[in-house]
């Protein structure tokens, strides 16, 4: 049997991705490409926890929340993350893989409420676990909530699967010269607000040590970070990071 160094992830990824090249809305096509990635890391035995963001369709601070009630247009979102929860699980059933969709907001007809040890069961019992609606609660965000959900879950690490290959000092779509890290502290991460994830999440990885790893989506790269293979940007204990 392959050697893994994770047991078990949480998977952050945001609404945007399930966009594709759309800038709003599912796109199946993307959304079949995304699990199957995730398939390659399940066909490993890993035990995987998802957290999806809600950006695609609905963004509690943007231009269309404008002038509404900031916790009106924060539940709007949580609400936009169970669609995009239904459309993965859709979308991982179709590959063979039993799934299913938690919800901080209760809402039986549509898939089952959150509750710690019936995640950590499911996960068990090797069925993928998409943890949705947030935390429950408005003025949190989803990567609060993927921080808070692989805490509870005893997760391994906490991989944010984005459309860069890691994190880097500037942009590198706008700089030519930009520089990526291959590890970096949390406080470094929280003082350079180098946007891995938003401060909350990074303080609760920091408080319970848990590494956040920022790689490509696609390509294998979940599948290499879970091996313990160097690839994109690891977040950790200060001792162990500043390598560029």
């Amino acid at each position: 049997m392959t050697k893994v160094r994770y047991k078990r992830v949480l998977l952050k990824l945001s609404g945007e991705a399930l966009a594709g090249e759309n800038k709003f809305g599912i796109d199946p096509e993307t959304v079949s490409k995304i699990c199957a990635e995730i398939a390659e890391v399940l066909a490993l035995g890993i035990e995987v926890a998802l957290v999806v963001g809600g950006g695609n369709i609905f963004r509690g601070i943007s231009n269309s929340a404008k002038g509404m009630d900031r916790a009106s247009a924060d539940y709007m979102g949580m609400l936009a993350t169970v669609m995009n929860a239904v459309a993965l699980q859709d979308a991982f059933e179709k590959l063979g893989h039993a799934t299913r969709v938690l919800s901080a907001i209760t809402m039986q007809e549509v898939c089952e409420p959150y509750i710690r040890r019936r995640a950590e069961r499911h996960l068990e019992k090797g069925r993928v676990v998409i943890c949705a609606a947030g935390t429950g609660n408005p003025y949190f965000t989803t990567d609060t909530a993927a921080a808070l959900r692989g805490m509870e879950l005893k997760c391994d690490a906490i991989v944010k699967a984005t459309k860069v290959d890691g994190v880097y000092d500037k942009d590198p779509k706008k700089f030519a010269d930009a520089v990526k890290y291959d590890t970096v502290s949390y406080s470094e991460a929280l003082q350079k607000k180098l946007g891995v994830m938003d401060f909350t999440a990074i303080t609760l990885a920091m408080e319970n040590n848990i590494p956040i790893a920022v790689c490509n989506m696609f390509g294998g790269d979940i599948k290499r970070f879970v091996l313990g293979e160097k690839v994109g940007t690891i977040v950790t204990q200060d001792e162990q990071a500043g390598q560029h």
